[in-house]
């Protein structure tokens, strides 16, 4: 998932450096991305706090029990909690650049002609 985030922010990048790009289409695809990558995003921070709380459970449990099977089940928690942190960072990460890149978008679709044509309508 980090590498399509990456790869698709890249890809946008240089879809902005051009000067005949249909910001109205971009737009709208980046938009429906952008959903999709929130909710891979929300799903890691559900799974992410759920291994954080049971790694706590388990570490109040073991300090008072002492068993080792406990240990291990702390130890083996840690151990996955570890690598989703630094995914949940990285999808974190590369959502917040996508709203800089979503903005952007918007203010190259306002210098076009396309802008003008569209009919806003009261929310």
């Amino acid at each position: 998932m980090k590498k399509q985030l990456k790869e698709y922010i890249e890809s946008t990048e240089k879809l902005l450096k051009e000067e005949n790009c249909d910001f109205r289409l971009l737009r709208e695809e980046y938009f429906r991305k952008i959903s999709f990558f929130q909710h891979e995003r929300l799903i890691h921070l559900i799974v992410t706090v759920t291994f954080a709380i049971l790694g706590m459970i388990s570490f109040g449990v073991f300090l008072f029990s002492g068993e080792k099977i406990i240990g291990i089940l702390l130890g083996l928690l840690i151990v996955l909690l570890i690598p989703y942190i630094f995914h949940y960072y990285a999808l974190e990460n590369g959502v917040q650049r996508m709203y800089a890149q979503y903005d952007e978008i918007t203010e190259r679709m306002k210098n076009t002609e396309g802008w003008r044509k569209i009919k806003w309508r009261k929310m």
